[in-house]
């Protein structure tokens, strides 16, 4: 999917880059596989504010995936390439030979006609899901399984990609987007390729309404604030007070580590990000 920029007639299309969307091809969803998504506004279920920020936005149904790929051994064509509002990556509808329609992540490559498949035993072309242990090695896979048998979970976000690694003692080593190296379970499912809509991440919104029409309230900086309402406020002038940067409550913002010391998982990481 390309990019295009915009001749500035105003303040918001003079930084604006916006996709091109010359790869959607379907115009309206299927129905019976979206459900209302109601806006939370960043509160929880006892009605606190738990993510701030949050607020606002236009209306969207849900469009529910298949991160399974639950229908093994029987093969699906795409349909078509469909828009999805509640995340970077498009969505390809599959429409399997008994019938059935589902949604899956839109891997880069895949166009309309293409026939994809899962199972233990197929072909590691791109769309197809098989568990990693059948997987060569060097190629790039997403939505990957934490679990066996739980759905992917692992590399669902626009452009994202792991890639196999090495495989010993049941386990398979894929390297992360992060650059974290980590082991799986080679029972896991992933699907072979590359997350499509590669050219999301050099989107510009060009103005603040484009944020809002997110759900995305404005944020005021806490130096901006008076002693009263945040730890870094105050001060004569322009200043952030020497002290470390920090939540409305104190907590480092910054640096401070934020993981379990005792996390299962530690075991399953051959290298960190960092």
């Amino acid at each position: 999917m390309g990019l295009k920029t915009f001749k500035p007639r105003s303040e918001g299309l003079r930084q604006r880059v916006a996709l091109t969307f010359d790869e959607i091809t379907e115009k309206k969803p299927v129905k019976r596989l979206t459900e209302p998504l109601k806006s939370k506004a960043g509160r929880n279920n006892k009605g606190r504010i738990t993510v701030r920020h949050r607020g606002g936005g236009v209306k969207r149904r849900y469009r529910i995936v298949d991160f399974r790929r639950s229908k093994v051994g029987v093969a699906a064509t795409v349909e078509a390439i469909a828009y999805d509002p509640n995340r970077s990556a498009n969505l390809a509808l599959l429409k399997y030979a008994d019938g059935e329609l589902s949604y899956i992540l839109a891997p880069n490559g895949l166009a309309v006609g293409a026939t994809v498949i899962s199972g233990p035993d197929v072909e590691p072309t791109v769309g197809n899901a098989l568990p990693l242990g059948k997987i060569p090695l060097g190629m790039q896979v997403h939505n990957i399984e934490l679990v066996p048998n739980e759905g992917g979970k692992v590399a669902r976000a626009a452009g994202n990609a792991c890639q196999v690694m090495a495989k010993a003692n049941g386990k398979v080593t894929l390297k992360m987007p992060s650059g974290e190296v980590r082991m799986f379970d080679e029972r896991c499912m992933a699907t072979v390729g590359q997350v499509g809509n590669i050219e999301w991440g050099n989107v510009k919104l060009g103005k603040a309404g484009r944020k809002r029409w997110m759900g995305i309230r404005p944020t005021v900086r806490g130096v901006a604030m008076n002693p009263v309402d945040h730890p870094m406020g105050g001060g004569e002038g322009r200043t952030s007070g020497g002290d470390d940067p920090v939540s409305p409550w104190g907590k480092l913002a910054k640096g401070g580590k934020t993981r379990s010391r005792r996390k299962a998982s530690d075991k399953l990481i051959v290298k960190r990000r960092k």
